[in-house]
């Protein structure tokens, strides 16, 4: 019997591991032949055996030389050519961009594009972003022009300002909130007893609030607020709002914070805090968050697309402006005085995680997509 063929398209592996792999893993399970193209040549062990079939493909995420970006485009074109996948699934800008483009040209029976945020183009207001931004717009209008597409979002504000430009109908979107997150790993355990631990999870970017965030957790230990205040996650050199690392040195050096570098260990770092926060500029659907839900921890993030959308306002979580350091320092300290407030909040958001946020729920709406459209 013919497999149907999916091809995964995606600029980071980690980021797949982390955000599609149980997706891919369900459609192996239903019979699909996939195949996953990412620009790394090594395959980390934790995908080893399940069968997938790997492709290498030169596509750089921050890279804006003209020849190389051309490149990655005749790469995507050779691998689709080659694959003859019956659909291809893009990821990350990128991937959506040149992906969309190719599927288009070689009349590729069925795409799903994912739109998992609108990255730092579309946060900046300064004229080269401006201009850049007007340029991957005609660029999205080109990419998903596919007759036979769906466009999954993660916030309903992402999908406005791209319908906006008139280059798909409302009828070929979906929401979908997030990634998912596996509920049998992330458990929400009662809080331990001891000094209280609020936690930032991020990569180190401008873009996430990580300045914000030390700069509150300055504020609050300069006037005797007695907490942990951890920072965790490395620099993406890759984004171009990384933290520098003299800045890492200096906040180091002044105490206020604890730098804890890259972790896989988030289910277990989860239980050993007590809130969870984003303060971030834009975000897709903040995987973060999610798992902060089904940990049934208390959350602080900004009233922005994305983060918004990842709680239910005070009731599992607390918004603030973005970039107000001072709101952002009351809203936390507000959480560390009042214990039964926090922990209301960390157990509705764990309600909250298991009506839509489970793996299985997400897994489920994207095979119903898969199965629409071919």
């Amino acid at each position: 019997m013919y497999s149907k063929r999916l091809l995964f398209v995606i600029n980071d592996l980690l980021f797949f591991i982390s955000h599609r792999l149980p997706l891919a893993i369900a459609a192996k399970e239903r019979g699909f032949e996939v195949h996953i193209a990412t620009p790394q040549e090594k395959t980390p062990s934790e995908i080893k055996g399940i069968g997938f079939i790997f492709h290498t493909i030169p596509l750089s995420r921050k890279g804006k030389n003209l020849f190389r970006e051309v490149k990655s485009i005749f790469a995507i074109y050779r691998l689709m050519r080659t694959v003859k996948p019956d659909l291809v699934h893009l990821v990350t800008i990128k991937p959506v961009l040149y992906g969309g483009l190719v599927a288009r040209l070689l009349r590729i029976p069925s795409v799903v594009v994912a739109i998992s945020g609108l990255g730092s183009q579309y946060i900046s207001s300064n004229l080269t972003t401006k201009l850049r931004r007007k340029v991957m717009n005609q660029l999205y209008r080109l990419a998903l022009k596919h007759p036979n597409l769906k466009i999954i979002f993660q916030n309903p504000d992402d999908r406005q300002m791209l319908l906006q430009m008139g280059a798909f109908s409302l009828s070929q979107t979906v929401l979908i909130r997030g990634s998912g997150v596996d509920l049998s790993l992330y458990q929400a355990t009662p809080e331990k007893n001891g000094e209280i631990v609020v936690a930032m999870i991020s990569r180190l970017l401008k873009d996430k609030g990580v300045i914000e965030y030390v700069a509150a957790a300055k504020m609050l230990r300069s006037q005797g607020v007695n907490a942990r205040f951890m920072l965790i996650g490395e620099i993406d050199y890759g984004n171009p709002t990384c933290i520098d690392k003299d800045l890492l040195k200096t906040w180091h050096g002044e105490g206020y914070v604890e730098l804890f570098g890259f972790r896989k260990d988030i289910p277990q770092l989860m239980q050993q805090t007590n809130i969870i926060v984003l303060p971030s500029y834009r975000e897709g659907l903040p995987k973060v968050l999610l798992e902060a839900a089904a940990s049934g921890r208390a959350v602080v993030t900004t009233n922005v697309p994305g983060c918004r959308d990842a709680i239910e306002p005070n009731q599992t979580g607390l918004l603030v402006p973005v970039k107000d350091v001072k709101a952002l320092a009351s809203a936390i300290e507000r959480l560390i005085d009042d214990s039964d407030y926090r922990q209301q909040l960390g157990k509705e958001g764990r309600l909250l995680a298991e009506r839509e946020f489970s793996i299985e729920h997400v897994v489920a709406a994207h095979m119903d997509i898969y199965y629409e459209l071919i």
